[in-house]
């Protein structure tokens, strides 16, 4: 059997292949649930992943920032006293009106709860 072609009709076979063509491309246009469900469950997967793991590194910076801050007012205590020997008790209120100490940086010693025992930072 011999299909002819006319100049803008289709024979009856070749009408069935393009709409079943259509109907196959229509079906597989967009995601499903499940495959939507599926993506949504792997991301809130590594979202549990990933956030402990930033909380942890947030706690591990601020006890590293303490300990800069306790290494700093050590330095500053130590420069108070090669500067006044005659002072045997140093305080923040020292190291500030001194200038060995800023106002922002007596603020945050006092934030992270470092005392001043002995001359020795804690």
């Amino acid at each position: 059997m011999q299909q002819l072609k006319r100049s803008g009709s289709f024979t009856l076979k070749e009408t069935r292949s393009y709409q079943f063509g259509r109907r196959l491309k229509k079906k597989h246009a967009g995601f499903t649930l499940i495959e939507a469900a599926i993506v949504l469950f792997i991301i809130s997967l590594l979202m549990l992943l990933i956030l402990p793991n930033l909380n942890a590194q947030r706690k591990h910076a601020v006890e590293t920032h303490k300990t800069a801050m306790v290494n700093t007012v050590q330095t500053q205590i130590d420069l108070y006293q090669n500067d006044h020997p005659e002072d045997h008790d140093v305080s923040l209120t020292d190291l500030q009106s001194g200038h060995y100490l800023t106002e922002k940086q007596v603020t945050k010693v006092k934030e992270l709860n470092i005392t001043i025992n002995n001359n020795a930072a804690h």
